[in-house]
């Protein structure tokens, strides 16, 4: 962590800013990602939790080039966490005011059933959204899901193993605000492996009322044909 105190109109501002991934929440990350035009002050703001409005107000903008370059620094970092394989063994989550420590299970498996169809359904839509935009071929080779599908993912995996709550589809994903404050380099690698070690995840999802339509139109063409006397394949 890097800390300057810099100069003001009405003052000094003490700012806080990481300088490793290990310091930086996955909601911080979150919003990085999905703040559009990100500037240098929105970036500080974001790592450091100074409101933007408050660090306008400094004195000389050369003050802020060693955030600048932590910003940087963490933008190259970034890029090995997304190809690094290393899942944790376990992580701390806060819940309420109680931190719960959790193992992470070898084969990351959902449960309960209402669990794994939701992060099914998350991991489904990624992946169609990243091949209609990039196309099929090789698609694994270049997919990285967003830091929003992976939190949602962890929420649906973690909630009742850390509330011991029966699982609620409403609460799970509210979970998120919580799944939002472990360090990205936890969360990440974690949410990685679900996305690209789980196949049958992957799949285009087929309710059982469309599979069951399926088959009273299979069931109701066979009826009518043998009525008719006409024969199907």
């Amino acid at each position: 962590m890097i800390q300057k105190t810099l100069k003001t109109n009405q003052g000094r501002l003490l700012i806080s800013m990481p300088q490793q991934l290990s310091e930086v929440t996955l909601g911080q990350m979150m919003q990085l990602q999905d703040t559009p035009d990100l500037k240098d002050l929105d970036a500080i703001s974001i790592l450091s939790g100074v409101p933007a409005t408050e660090l306008q107000n400094v004195s000389n903008a050369n003050d802020f080039m060693d955030f600048a370059d932590a910003v940087l620094n963490l933008s190259h970092q970034i890029k090995y966490l997304y190809s690094s394989d290393a899942v944790p063994k376990t992580v701390m989550l806060t819940v309420g005011e109680k931190q719960v420590t959790l193992d992470v299970l070898k084969n990351l498996s959902v449960e309960p059933a209402g669990a794994f169809m939701a992060a099914r359904d998350v991991i489904a839509d990624e992946i169609a959204a990243h091949i209609k935009k990039y196309g099929e071929e090789n698609w694994q080779d270049y997919f990285n899901p967003s830091l929003t599908a992976c939190c949602k993912v962890l929420a649906y995996y973690f909630y009742c193993r850390a509330t011991g709550n029966s699982y609620d589809e409403y609460a799970a994903a509210n979970f998120t605000d919580v799944i939002k404050k472990l360090w990205v380099t936890e969360a990440l690698p974690i949410a990685k492996h679900f996305f690209m070690s789980f196949p049958n995840l992957s799949k285009p999802k087929t309710g059982f009322w469309h599979q069951l339509l399926h088959l009273l139109k299979k069931g109701l063409a066979y009826t009518l044909s043998k009525s008719l006397g006409i024969s199907t394949p």
